[in-house]
């Protein structure tokens, strides 16, 4: 049973690790504790892209090759970031407190301009759409905020990378209760 007080990460994060490197592989930034968000996000100058990273299959399948390829542009953010709802919650309940005019959504992308929400494209926005109208919308958001000079990484190692194919509901949850413990022995 797990104890209400502290949080776990609710999926496996050695399972959930290459979700998050689809992202850093192309120069997004964790974000994992709330001091980050906020020295992300408090800022009140330039563009700052956040992705609220998921395990959720469809969504989030999408948009993370969404991101990927929208960080090929020309324009980009000035600031890259991601915080991983259901696996750093201090840092994904900081990130959220950022967009509270929106009801919390995994995954959701944000695009800031000057400290505040300029573009957002929340779950449902996000279902049932291909990487490529994702990164569509992104772009027009990137052209129209500014930033800096793109893309994130070079065409060449883009190409390179391939995105996991992970469905989250094949996800284990995580359970870090060690053995031996007062749960009883199935079978005994």
């Amino acid at each position: 049973m797990r104890n209400l007080d502290s949080f776990r990460p609710l999926y496996d994060p050695t399972a959930v690790q290459p979700m998050r490197d689809e992202l850093t592989r192309v120069g997004v930034d964790e974000l994992r504790t709330s001091e980050a968000v906020d020295g992300a996000l408090g800022n009140s100058e330039g563009t700052v892209l956040l992705v609220v990273n998921s395990v959720c299959g469809c969504a989030a399948g999408n948009a993370r090759p969404g991101v990927m390829l929208a960080l090929q542009n020309e324009v980009i953010p000035d600031r890259l970031a991601t915080v991983f709802a259901g696996q750093d919650k201090e840092a994904t309940d900081k990130a959220r407190s950022y967009m509270a005019e929106y009801p919390p959504s995994s995954p959701c992308i944000a695009v800031f301009q000057d400290g505040k929400v300029h573009t957002i494209i929340e779950r449902h926005n996000i279902e049932g759409r291909s990487p490529q109208d994702i990164a569509s919308m992104l772009v027009d958001s990137f052209n129209n905020c500014g930033g800096r000079e793109g893309p994130s990484i070079p065409r060449e190692e883009f190409e390179k990378i391939v995105p996991a194919h992970i469905c989250g509901s094949s996800i284990p949850e995580f359970d870090d209760a060690p053995s031996g413990g007062d749960e009883p022995t199935p079978g005994v």
